[in-house]
């Protein structure tokens, strides 16, 4: 098993299975990529919000004629005590937040952090894997390096330290950044978020599987299924 990381992040989490780090070329380079390593099976179980690469991922799987599994993990839901701002993307966030001074935790990537700097009225509280290099060109900023995850306690702790009175946040689904949510709900904070980018249309002969452990179900029978065809 080959695990593929985009290679943004300078040092990695430790991961128990072959690394392989940086991109393929596009959907071409790739093709050629799993056809040369002789892939059984490619799951995309990119980011949700890596659109791009997800379309990478499907017309690969077609060129090379290997098989596909799609991690779709599911978007949070607004519950009750939630106050939620959709947008549409960065620049969005960044008119959401008003013209008067705010305190924002950004919890975003260190590459969708430019367009802030538009609105330097705000304090920004920064918390990265990597160090933000270079700093924003705002005067008021803090930066955290830190790799999650986070649970609901560490969360609310750090927006009471910086008394953070807004946060920008994508829909990202899943349990590991779930805390920051929880916790806004907690203290009434309202969250301004990024709505999930357009998937490409997935075939319907591909399985969509919505969490790692039904995807590695799924693993163990298309690979028992190729077996059973002598692929």
């Amino acid at each position: 098993m080959t695990l593929s990381l985009a290679g943004r992040t300078a040092a990695p989490a430790p991961q128990p299975v072959l690394v392989r780090i940086g991109g393929f070329g596009g959907s071409v380079g790739l093709a050629a990529w799993l056809g040369a390593e002789a892939i059984d099976l490619l799951i995309d179980a990119t980011h949700p919000y890596a659109a791009r690469i997800s379309a990478n991922a499907a017309a690969a799987a077609a060129l090379a004629q290997v098989p596909l599994l799609v991690l779709d993990r599911p978007a949070w839901v607004a519950v009750d005590g939630d106050r939620w701002t959709e947008v549409a993307d960065t620049a969005a966030a960044v008119q959401a937040l008003g013209t008067e001074p705010r305190r924002a935790f950004l919890a975003l990537g260190r590459n969708e952090l430019v367009p802030f700097t538009a609105a330097p009225q705000h304090f920004y509280l920064v918390r990265s894997v990597d160090p933000v290099e270079p700093p924003l060109a705002v005067p008021h900023a803090v930066y955290i390096t830190r790799r999650g995850p986070f649970d609901e306690a560490e969360e609310r702790e750090l927006l009471a330290q910086h008394d953070i009175d807004v946060i920008v946040a994508k829909n990202s689904g899943g349990a590991a950044t779930y805390g920051k949510i929880a916790a806004a709900r907690s203290l009434g904070i309202p969250i301004i978020m990024l709505a999930r980018p357009a998937w490409p249309q997935v075939p319907v002969s591909v399985p969509v599987v919505a969490s790692v452990e039904e995807a590695l179900v799924r693993l163990d029978h298309v690979l028992a299924s190729e077996a059973a065809r002598g692929v």
